[in-house]
């Protein structure tokens, strides 16, 4: 007698409970898995991504907005900060490292950052090919920027103003590809890293750019408004003269985004941010702080959604048993007549078992495809805003608990559902057939 055979065909008997057996326990089952991976992945890249960052010092605003966009780049700087400040901050002897970072334009949606070579090494990165920049307009390519925009070392673009792709505003300064990074999994693969002088030399020449426009348009205007020639070379000199040193001034007040900090010893985050926040126009943010209440914030959610995983799994394991205990009220007969043809009660147990055990089995393989399907769809729509793969497997201890408790909840409908046969009357049955 194949009892997983028997068991097979009562699923087949009753299409529309084993279907929806399956696909409550396959939902509960990817969610539950979806939830645990999603959390363990926000977990990883907040811990991976702080790359030992103590502090982070920017423009007054958002703390938490000025560590979205200086340490994880996703979201807009809270402003710019003078570089020379940033210059006294770092000489501080309770300062073991100070990375500043400048960023404001982009190429295809993927920042262009300027920084120190301190920055690389921050974050564990290293060349693949290549070399390291040394002079202005040459860039450093991150893994999934190089692999994503199909560019090598040699290769020229043009960078747009903003953090947004745009064919508006573009700028007229190409930049060169001189180095590859290798895949490190953090934030930096999806960056392009080039020096401060860069992107200072880009914005110097646009706001020169403007003030030749303007310079002619003055000219214009003179010549119109005056006739002697020479009282208009006069006034084109003097604006000449105001240009040149409003050049000069600006080339002075160099700024920057954001400050990474790292220092010598934990005691000086006791005082060393409220100094800044207190005596400075600029503000110190700490990203473990930040991302902490982040997560706590999207911890809600995980809840939210866990719970309503538990609920669906119950629902599952509840269809599950009125599913398997109406076959054996329903098929009484036919089980009366296996015991009368030799079967034992352990038998009939089995073929119980066998539909439980193959209805979790289906549902797992459903839930799996199910929730690949969704994480895929996710992550093409991250894609669209220039993100990186960032989820993680989950470790076998993790898929433990919701495995575990889903073998429960099914042994548990199980039980139940087999109480019937334990106490079934073979001669009753039989002869109330009849």
């Amino acid at each position: 007698m194949n009892l997983l055979k028997i068991s097979i065909q009562n699923m087949k008997i009753k299409p529309l409970y084993t279907f929806l057996s399956i696909f409550i326990l396959a939902l509960s089952i990817a969610l539950l898995l979806g939830v645990q991976q999603l959390k363990n992945s926000f977990e990883h890249q907040i811990k991976n991504n702080l790359a030992g960052v103590d502090l982070v010092i920017g423009a007054k605003g958002s703390p938490l907005q000025l560590v979205v966009s200086s340490v994880l780049h996703l979201d807009n700087p809270t402003g710019n900060i003078p570089y020379d400040e940033a210059q006294k901050i770092r000489k501080n002897p309770m300062i073991k490292k100070a990375v500043p970072i400048s960023y404001g334009d982009n190429y295809k949606g993927y920042r262009i950052v300027g920084t120190t070579s301190e920055f690389i090494a921050l974050y564990g990165a290293s060349l693949q090919k290549g070399n390291p920049v040394q002079k202005p307009m040459e860039v450093v390519l991150g893994y999934l920027v190089a692999e994503r925009l199909y560019l090598n070392i040699g290769d020229t673009f043009l960078s747009s103003h903003g953090l947004i792709e745009n064919e508006i505003d573009v700028h007229s300064d190409e930049l060169t590809v001189v180095g590859i990074l290798t895949p490190t999994q953090r934030v930096i693969d999806r960056l392009i890293i080039t020096n401060l002088e860069s992107i200072w030399q880009v914005h110097d020449h646009d706001d020169h750019d403007e003030e030749e426009e303007a310079e002619e348009h003055a000219e214009d205007h003179d010549h119109d408004d005056h006739d002697g020639e020479e009282e208009a070379k006069e006034h084109v000199q003097g604006d000449d003269h105001d240009n040149h040193n409003s050049h000069d001034q600006h080339q002075e007040e160099k700024e920057i985004t954001s400050l990474l900090i790292l220092f010598r010893n934990p005691s000086a985050l006791l005082t060393f941010p409220r100094n800044i926040n207190k005596n400075t126009n600029m503000q110190a943010a700490l990203p473990k702080y930040e991302l902490d209440r982040l997560y706590q914030f999207l911890g809600v959610g995980f809840k939210t959604v866990s719970w309503i995983a538990y609920l669906i799994l119950i629902i599952s394991g509840l269809t599950i048993f009125i599913s398997l205990y109406k076959m054996v009220k329903e098929r009484a007969f036919d089980l009366a007549l296996l015991r009368t043809y030799g079967a034992s009660n352990v038998q009939l147990i089995k073929i119980i078992t066998y539909e439980g055990l193959l209805i979790v089995g289906f549902a797992f393989v459903v839930g799996f495809f199910v929730l690949k399907i969704a994480l895929h769809y996710i992550l093409n729509v991250l894609d669209g805003t220039k993100q990186q793969n960032i989820l993680q497997n989950l470790p076998f201890e993790q898929l433990l608990y919701p495995v575990s408790l889903v073998l429960l909840i099914t042994i548990l409908s199980i039980l139940l559902a087999i109480r019937p046969i334990m106490k079934m009357s073979i001669s009753s049955i039989l002869s109330r057939e009849k």
